[in-house]
């Protein structure tokens, strides 16, 4: 059923049909929440007496592939739209292309920078292409569910932050045109920070502010670059992102309601970056992010039920040498090559996890990674660990021995820089020359470990697990397994004992963990598991414990106050 007019902007009110409106939003993002929760997540937002849901919408996710898309199971997003439509909830959606988010390359795919020469978030032409052939695919989606066109989207935002960003004044009118030559007629809006607040507006399109404090300064500010329209704070960051060795930050609350100004909360309910897609900032210092993204719920309606199940005992374990034959076959180059140029993954290389590179060296002496690591290297020879390689650790002495010795190099993709300048340099992998003794290294065998699910099955299946736990490998997988009596319920792993990698159970990739902190948990929803036998999988880089334990709660780890920062490490 079409309407007449939807979400306006022509007074110093919004509008919808045609009675004056207030935006009470807030952020869940559908990608960080296992499907069986989305409902209840929309129930507490409702109870909360908030009238608006805002949702980015993840490109890397629904196009892993070129050409290849996915909008099925967790990533159904007309699924989740139509959820909050029952649930009595308007829809502000946030398609991108980039969204920041901390996620992955801001959710751009990292198949994109296998062309040298890519300029993201531009209008460069195989830039453009990509973004039409995407947006042809998403619009005809996300269309049907228009307010125009009987339901619940009242509103589009053009990309995101771009402000800050600000390389092409053709690029934001390119997206406005993406959007409406597709059809999609509902307001627009764009959504900056103070830095790219400035930057000028995009014709026919409503500016909105993100904040992580009360600033009637901005409000002000945002009020006389658009007399005479409604203000919005599309982003009032009710948490912050945390990263790795650091404390874990946490907001105090603050009134800004009596302005009168529309608002959104984000996050309402942050949710989990599952897997590998956390991101990373870099303002001169690379720092990966951490996989929760979430803040607590209120307690109405009823609390979803959680459980502590009893520690499992490791059982059995594989080196991560006895695990390459179940990678894909392995790719040989004179010279290293980027994890998103391997010929893997029908051609669109490798986005995620981990890639190991090895070489025969005949000699000892002094490695130099020229900073070329991305973003994190374990050093081995003869398969024996001699050394760490990053962004701060640039050189390291290898041992002499005799005849042909083989240097591997397991390098970690520790997550895509989400925001900022620096999105074209975000390859991954061995990006450039590594020297040993001042002579670059030369003729690599490179395997692919993104420990996608059809690699966790054929390792789950593998015959080659040892028993013997007291004498286990590293790195490498160690397995347990959960019984679940009765219904599953959420619950949290805790991995104190333990120093480094991953963790999966049946076949899931929860996410990272690693001593540094300040998380000390992850989230294990109960939906993933079932009644009966669960396995439970951790990769494990450096030190590993025999058993792995359970907690109601998470523990974040030690925290500061985000107001106690300065305002600049917030942007």
């Amino acid at each position: 059923m079409s309407r007449v007019e939807g979400l306006r902007a022509d007074s110093s009110q919004f509008t919808l049909e045609g009675e004056p409106f207030r935006i009470l939003g807030g952020s869940i993002h559908y990608f960080r929440v296992p499907r069986a929760h989305w409902e209840d997540r929309l129930l507490r937002m409702k109870a909360c007496g908030l009238n608006t849901l805002t949702t980015y919408v993840p490109w890397n996710l629904h196009e892993p592939e070129k050409g290849t898309f996915n909008f099925q199971d967790q990533l159904d997003l007309k699924a989740f739209i139509n959820l909050a439509a029952e649930t009595g909830l308007w829809v502000i959606l946030r398609p991108g292309p980039y969204i920041c988010a901390e996620w992955d390359l801001g959710g751009l795919p990292s198949w994109l920078l296998q062309d040298k020469d890519m300029q993201l978030r531009t209008t460069y032409p195989g830039f453009v292409n990509a973004v039409n052939l995407y947006f042809d695919t998403l619009v005809a989606v996300i269309k049907p569910l228009m307010f125009e066109e009987g339901g619940p989207i009242i509103a589009v935002q053009v990309e995101n932050e771009y402000g800050s960003y600000a390389k092409d004044e053709s690029y934001m009118p390119f997206v406005r045109n993406c959007l409406q030559s597709r059809g999609i007629k509902e307001l627009l809006l764009t959504s900056d920070n103070w830095e790219g607040l400035s930057y000028k507006g995009v014709e026919g399109v409503l500016k909105t502010v993100n904040l992580q404090r009360l600033s009637f300064g901005a409000i002000q500010h945002l009020a006389e670059m658009q007399p005479q329209k409604p203000l919005m704070v599309m982003e009032y960051w009710s948490g912050w992102f945390d990263v790795w060795g650091e404390h874990h930050h946490v907001f105090h609350a603050e009134e800004l309601l009596e302005r009168g100004v529309s608002i959104n909360l984000y996050m309402f309910h942050g949710g989990t970056s599952f897997g590998f897609m956390n991101g990373a900032m870099d303002y001169g210092t690379y720092k990966p992010q951490i996989s929760s993204y979430a803040k607590p719920l209120p307690e109405v309606p009823s609390p979803c039920e959680r459980r502590v199940y009893a520690p499992v005992t490791i059982q059995q374990h594989l080196s991560l040498w006895d695990s390459l034959h179940f990678t894909d076959k392995p790719f040989r180059s004179e010279k290293p090559v980027t994890m998103e140029n391997l010929p893997v993954n029908n051609n669109n290389g490798q986005s995620y996890g981990y890639t190991l590179y090895e070489t025969i060296i005949t000699c000892g002496g002094t490695l130099n990674s020229k900073n070329n690591i991305r973003d994190r290297a374990l050093v081995f020879v003869d398969r024996q660990c001699v050394g760490t390689l990053d962004y701060k650790t640039h050189e390291l002495a290898l041992p002499d021995g005799k005849g042909e010795m083989t240097l591997s190099l397991l390098v970690e993709n520790c997550g895509r820089v989400n925001y900022g300048k620096a999105l074209d340099e975000q390859r991954k992998g061995i990006v450039g020359d590594i020297l040993l003794n001042h002579t670059p290294l030369r003729g690599f065998t490179i395997f692919c470990l993104d420990m996608k699910p059809c690699f966790m099955k054929r390792l789950m299946s593998s015959g080659q697990w040892k028993s013997d736990v007291k004498l286990p490998s590293i790195p490498g997988f160690f397995q347990a397994r959960l019984y679940v009596e009765g219904p599953p319920k959420d619950t949290f792993i805790k991995l104190h004992d333990w120093g480094k990698g991953a963790v999966f159970v049946n076949g899931q990739n929860l996410g990272r963990h690693w001593f540094i902190g300040p998380q000390h948990h992850l989230y294990l929803p109960g939906p993933w598991l079932r009644s009966g036998e669960n396995q439970i999988i951790v990769f494990e880089e450096q030190k590993a414990d025999d058993k792995i334990v359970f907690a109601e709660n998470p523990d974040h780890g030690k925290t500061i106050d985000v107001y106690k920062l300065p305002f600049c490490t917030l942007l």
